[in-house]
């Protein structure tokens, strides 16, 4: 496919599994990085671009995006917000708002930031697609993780919020929620459970594929469940 998708967290276990879909089904994709070891974690390609940028700043955000989309022979037709994380303490009583902001800043600054100046070039070329990775905890809480719940929660309102105010211009925005993904670092977290009913980053990969792609034009809005047998 003659086009480019801005991957990221592109480096991270589900990822490289992202990028790996797109590298295969013949997109050009553009990964930024920002600690050496996040370059070192993924492989040359043809169709990767591995770019220093710092995704909570506004200027690297910006030289990022517009080196997505400056190839005229491939514009930037999708973005994939990957960046995030997690982390999970004590209850609401006994965790320091300042805890509680970390969470919000780590899985929503960079998604708006990429976003943000993205929608330009997207709008511009007529259309796109943007999909965001919230959790399934978003919808199914669980204690100790008040600042992770909330900040997945509101993945899901900004989703909904460029959803409809982009729906006009042709760029799509949907959400995808895992359960527990499969990953190295899942496992040594959790080396009891049964991993077997995880969901795998592959799966996962696939699933926002078809998000980004012509098949699923008509979707947007959606906030799709990927949550293997977990």
């Amino acid at each position: 496919m003659a086009a480019t998708v801005l991957v990221t967290g592109g480096t991270g276990g589900l990822g490289r599994a992202v990028t790996a879909r797109f590298l295969d089904a013949g997109w050009r994709v553009v990964v930024p990085w920002i600690a050496p070891g996040e370059r070192d974690a993924i492989a040359a390609r043809d169709g990767l671009e591995l770019v220093e940028a710092d995704l909570f700043d506004g200027a690297g955000v910006a030289m990022v995006v517009d080196q997505a989309a400056a190839d005229p022979d491939r514009p930037l037709q999708a973005v994939v917000n990957l960046v995030g994380g997690f982390a999970a303490g004590g209850k609401v009583h006994e965790t320091p708002v300042e805890e509680f902001e970390d969470q919000l800043r780590l899985n929503l600054r960079a998604t708006y930031l990429v976003s943000q100046a993205a929608l330009p070039h997207l709008v511009s070329a007529g259309g796109g697609a943007i999909t965001a990775v919230s959790s399934r905890a978003a919808l199914r809480p669980f204690a100790g993780a008040a600042g992770y719940v909330t900040s997945k929660l509101a993945v899901l309102g900004l989703v909904d919020s460029l959803a409809a105010e982009y729906r006009d211009d042709g760029v799509r925005v949907n959400a995808v929620l895992p359960s527990v993904i499969d990953t190295p670092g899942n496992r040594a977290g959790q080396p009891d459970a049964d991993h077997s009913r995880w969901v795998a980053p592959e799966q996962i990969a696939g699933v926002v594929l078809f998000l980004s792609g012509p098949d699923a034009t008509a979707v947007s809005g959606a906030h799709v469940p990927v949550y293997g047998r977990a």
